[in-house]
């Protein structure tokens, strides 16, 4: 499984947001990568489903102003997420 873990390697030890099929986002930094899942720590994970704002304006947020971890690690099974990217990489606008 090595294409598997090179097309990981660009996101070890930075800062990412896991985007789900759920309400829930996950921006932290990404220390492991398996074949079932990815883990975090310090974590700021959010359910969009409270309160008012969409998961794209909280990840605006979370770039703008930082992260605001509320977990010191967290695993999230791969078959649960929908994208990840580079915190660095959203766009603000």
């Amino acid at each position: 499984m090595a294409d598997d873990a090179d097309r990981w390697a660009g996101y070890l030890g930075k800062a990412v947001v896991l985007d789900t099929r759920s309400a829930y986002i996950y921006i932290g930094t990404l220390e492991m990568a398996d074949e079932a899942w990815l883990e975090l720590v310090e974590v700021d994970v959010h359910d969009s489903s409270e309160g008012h704002s969409t998961k794209e304006k909280y990840v605006m947020e979370a770039r703008k102003f930082g992260v605001k971890s509320n977990r010191k690690r967290v695993s999230v099974r791969r078959e649960f997420i929908v994208s990840l990217s580079l915190l660095e990489d959203v766009v603000e606008y």
